[in-house]
């Protein structure tokens, strides 16, 4: 009987996977960057293309800290990922919905990488691989700090502005309250003279 892998063995073949995507990742934040319209989406997503780069030297290191050959493994989850973000970047959106589509598929990735770097940071603590725990540390430090710049892009406007463009009528209601709020109050104000007017 072939004996069984070991806690190690999930570890390293977890940290090929994770190597794996990150590789994915840097092809597929190029295409985000490319397709959003937002100053500041685009600029994140650049930015985190530049960390991924670095996250991607620090798992060679973590290979180094255990003398164990960098190789990657596919990874089908951040693949899936990757092909619904294609899907979303086909569809004819309008700018500021397509930004905001953008931004739930650059999550759903981070969200992935969270739970992997996650996973990675307790297993090795648990093996007392010390060094290769500080160094996945910091990438997940960095996977959490993207993840809440997509959050603040998305709430400084880009949500409210996709939902405004889906609902032009309740923009074109308000205008028209607001409309028959200054005619009454120009109207209320005509009334006014007039009666001072006739005080005289």
């Amino acid at each position: 009987m072939a004996e069984s892998g070991t806690l190690h063995d999930a570890f390293i073949d977890e940290l090929r996977d994770t190597y794996d995507a990150e590789r994915q990742l840097t092809k597929a934040l190029t295409k985000l960057a490319k397709k959003a319209t937002n100053p500041d989406l685009r600029e994140a997503f650049e930015s985190h293309l530049e960390e991924t780069k670095g996250q991607i030297d620090r798992l060679e290191q973590v290979f180094g800290s255990l003398e164990e050959k960098v190789r990657g493994k596919h990874c089908d989850g951040i693949a899936g990922i990757i092909e619904e973000g294609k899907s979303i970047m086909e569809e004819d959106f309008d700018e500021v919905t397509m930004d905001a589509c953008l931004i739930a598929a650059g999550q759903r990735a981070e969200h992935y990488e969270m739970a992997a770097y996650g996973t990675l940071v307790a297993w090795a603590r648990a093996l007392g691989h010390e060094e290769a725990a500080d160094l996945l540390q910091e990438t997940l430090d960095e996977e959490k700090a993207a993840d809440e710049k997509l959050t603040e892009i998305a709430e400084a406007g880009i949500n409210q502005s996709a939902a405004d463009a889906a609902n032009p009528g309740d923009e074109e209601e308000e205008e028209e309250e607001e409309e028959e709020k200054m005619a009454m109050a120009g109207a209320g104000a005509k009334k006014g003279k007039a009666k001072a007017a006739r005080r005289r």
